[in-house]
């Protein structure tokens, strides 16, 4: 599991945002760099960390390269979320069952 990489990418809003477009559908990258005040060699370093991550996949038609939104590293994070979400309720009801002993 890429974890580390996942949370990583999903911290910085620009990267959330180009997901979110992605969702939609594919994308190249001059398309996605449109809507953002930032240089376009900016995006294209978060565009890289998302690929890191596996979140986006490049595929080059001649000189265009066209993004797709890859939603496998989600589910993996979504998986170890609801894992650690279950540990703590657990540990949660054990702590509030001891509170509620009579002293």
């Amino acid at each position: 599991m890429m974890l580390d990489a996942t949370l990583a990418a999903l911290a910085d809003p620009t990267r959330r945002a180009i997901l979110a477009r992605l969702a939609q559908g594919e994308a190249r990258v001059t398309e996605l760099a449109a809507p953002f005040a930032i240089s376009l060699n900016s995006v294209s370093k978060h565009i890289r960390m998302l690929e890191r991550a596996r979140l986006v996949t490049r595929r080059i038609e001649g000189r265009d390269h066209v993004l797709s939104f890859n939603p496998e590293p989600l589910d993996e994070a979504e998986r170890w979320i609801a894992g650690q979400r279950g540990l703590w309720a657990h540990r949660l009801r054990v702590l509030d069952d001891i509170l509620k002993e009579p002293s």
